[in-house]
């Protein structure tokens, strides 16, 4: 219909997730533990090729214990991807930490390596680097590594945004000591709320799991040594996204679909989309356009234009160093202008729901190509 809403990214159901919940009613497993966190757990595991997995209730819960576990405390420097949601970035404040933002490159919209090594000249003994794999797009990811080696500092993957998308053949959220993935509402995957913390340290996940448990010690009553926390994911939204892990790789199909019908609609006009490198396979979780230089039509007249035909966009993530509750944080930039204000200024998030029809799109492409020929 011409006036049904186009959203941005909504979770797409199918039928297996209904099994999974029922068996946890009828087992009455409904408490925080269960059949479907283990098995959700092994599997998207086996699925990204690591070890260890740690089910949460978000992802942003299992960021913060990545940030516990990789020992940051107070006044310590992380290194942090600049264009990212503020989850990303926020469990170093938790812990009393400080960000030292990088900016992003031009080839995949993440992290810069060349910003990341002046940023070890400036500072030679961070804690930890967080990095982004920015709207399903891998980052540079073995540079960034290779140099966290040379450094001997903890690389924290954050992977919310890219499960099932591949850089050089291997899974994203491997390629650091901790990997986080994100089941909210909007990714290509979902549990309505939820995460997983991976890694190939079993200690490490097992202190996670502690930590998500209240901390509460092997004892015949409760005991607490150390500080924990409520993190652990449901029996019931596990099962969801055990019967949402079965479809990752035909919602992963869709919508490169959608990105690729984007780019050829969209082709003849003065913009481009979101970048990825040749050895990366990108999930395509939402496609992104960046208006060219100069040209007259910004981000917010689209988005308003195509808000007026009842279809959702989003601005790109506005850079960390420009968020207020960050004034003063240092900033590392390798080019002579920042890039992660560049996007952020000229790019734009498109409708890229799954369930959105080829007529729908192409009603999309039409009212774009309007903003343009006025």
């Amino acid at each position: 219909m011409e006036n049904e809403r186009i959203f941005l990214s909504t979770p797409t159901m199918h039928g297996e997730e209904k099994e999974f919940i029922k068996e946890a009613f009828d087992t009455n497993w409904i408490a925080p533990l269960g059949k479907n966190v283990d098995e959700f757990e092994k599997e998207l595991a086996s699925y990204v090729g690591v070890s260890n997995a740690a089910a949460l209730a978000s992802g942003t819960s299992a960021l913060h214990l990545a940030a516990i576990l990789s020992d940051i405390k107070q006044d310590d420097i992380v290194f942090c991807s600049d264009l990212t949601f503020s989850a990303t970035v926020n469990p170093v404040s938790y812990e009393k930490g400080r960000q030292v933002f990088i900016d992003s490159e031009r080839e995949t919209w993440n992290m810069d390596p060349k910003a990341l090594e002046k940023a070890f000249e400036k500072y030679p003994n961070p804690k930890a680097v967080i990095i982004v794999n920015l709207y399903g797009v891998p980052a540079k990811l073995d540079e960034i590594r290779d140099i966290c080696k040379k450094h001997n500092t903890i690389l924290i993957e954050d992977a919310a945004e890219s499960l099932g998308a591949k850089y050089k053949g291997k899974q994203t959220g491997t390629f650091g000591e901790f990997g986080v993935f994100s089941f909210n509402g909007n990714k290509i995957i979902t549990t309505s709320g939820g995460g997983m913390l991976v890694s190939e340290d079993e200690k490490m996940i097992k202190k996670a799991r502690f930590l998500a448990t209240q901390a509460r010690e092997p004892f015949p009553y409760y005991q607490h040594e150390e500080i924990g926390y409520n993190y652990r994911m449901s029996n019931v939204v596990a099962g969801i996204g055990r019967g949402q892990l079965i479809h990752l790789d035909e919602h992963k199909a869709k919508k490169e679909e959608i990105y690729n019908i984007y780019k050829e609609g969209l082709s003849n006009l003065p913009l481009t989309m979101n970048p990825y490198p040749e050895c990366s396979e990108p999930n395509f979780w939402l496609s992104c356009i960046l208006i060219d230089k100069d040209c007259k039509v910004k981000p917010l007249d689209i988005i308003q234009k195509l808000g007026e035909h009842n279809i959702e966009a989003r601005h790109i993530w506005k850079p960390m160093h420009m968020q207020p509750v960050f004034d003063g944080y240092d900033y590392i930039i390798s080019e002579k202008d920042s890039v992660s204000e560049d996007i952020f200024e000229r790019g734009l998030c498109l409708p890229s729901d799954i369930k959105m029809t080829l007529e729908q799109q192409n009603r999309v492409i039409e009212i774009i190509k309007e903003c343009f020929y006025v």
